[in-house]
């Protein structure tokens, strides 16, 4: 018993050699193989590009669908709540320089005909899901929600009628970015370089 325990030791042995020995061979075959030749099927990944969310299988196809509409929501109303904040922005510095609320009043009005004349016809085509992401995005933007610009330029009367208009098609003007709840539109800003 102990003469053939002692050659199974020995034959386990040298087979685990001759494993190891050919794992090598073949290993320095294919890197002088990788050296020697160049080859043509390499594909190149931009990893500054890459998404991370998408790649990574923690996502079911119904999530990863999800987020690939969100991700085309962002990528369409990004440009409309940065040409909101610059706006607003270059709108208050002006409003800073002007005396008397009759001539405020009558440059708000004037500033608001030219953004509805500009952006009315691309703003209509927008879907509810859109309109949702884009009053995120100007919070974001701004500081403000679209209930507090609406009543800072508007007044409160006519912010809570388009209010309710709005909670009639399921919107809230109140809505707000949230960094922590609202990662995936934060973390694909961030991915497409819309910032």
């Amino acid at each position: 018993m102990g003469i053939i325990e002692k050659k199974y030791n020995q034959s386990a042995f040298t087979q685990q050699i001759v494993c190891v020995l050919l794992f090598l061979l073949c290993f320095t075959n294919e890197v002088k193989a990788q050296t020697d030749t160049v080859r043509k099927d390499t594909i190149f990944v931009d990893f500054e590009r890459l998404d991370p969310v998408l790649v990574s299988g923690s996502m079911d196809s119904e999530r990863q669908k999800q987020y690939r509409i969100l991700k085309r929501r962002v990528r369409k109303t990004m440009p409309y709540a940065k040409m909101a904040s610059y706006k607003i922005r270059a709108m208050e510095d002006q409003l800073s320089t002007i005396k008397g609320r009759r001539a405020r009043k009558k440059y708000i009005k004037k500033c608001e005909k030219g953004i509805k004349a500009m952006y009315t016809a691309q703003l209509k085509n927008l879907t509810i899901g859109e309109g949702k992401v884009l009053m995120k995005l100007i919070h974001r933007e701004t500081g403000k929600t679209t209930w507090d610009i609406m009543k800072n330029y508007r007044g409160t009367t006519e912010a809570l009628l388009w209010q309710a208009f709005g909670s009639f098609w399921g919107h809230n003007l109140k809505l707000e970015f949230d960094p922590v709840s609202d990662y995936q539109i934060e973390h694909i800003i961030q991915i497409e370089g819309l910032e």
